[in-house]
């Protein structure tokens, strides 16, 4: 039980990863880029795409 809510767990770090990534290589024409690190791909993870707009939106607050 608790290694299914692990490998849970780690199938959402990798589809947050490959969301980042791909979302990454999409917009790089733009310059618009979003840094893959623990904070982002936990956000990501956690959030899903509505995180992922959030991150979008912080990018363009601080940029």
């Amino acid at each position: 039980m608790m290694i299914k809510k692990i490998v849970n767990a780690l199938k959402k770090v990798v589809v947050a990863f490959l969301i980042l990534y791909g979302f990454n290589l999409l917009v790089s024409s733009i310059n618009i880029y979003i840094p893959i690190n623990v904070i982002t791909v936990g956000v990501t993870s956690v959030l899903g795409i509505p995180g992922l707009m959030s991150l979008i939106a912080i990018f363009f607050i601080v940029k």
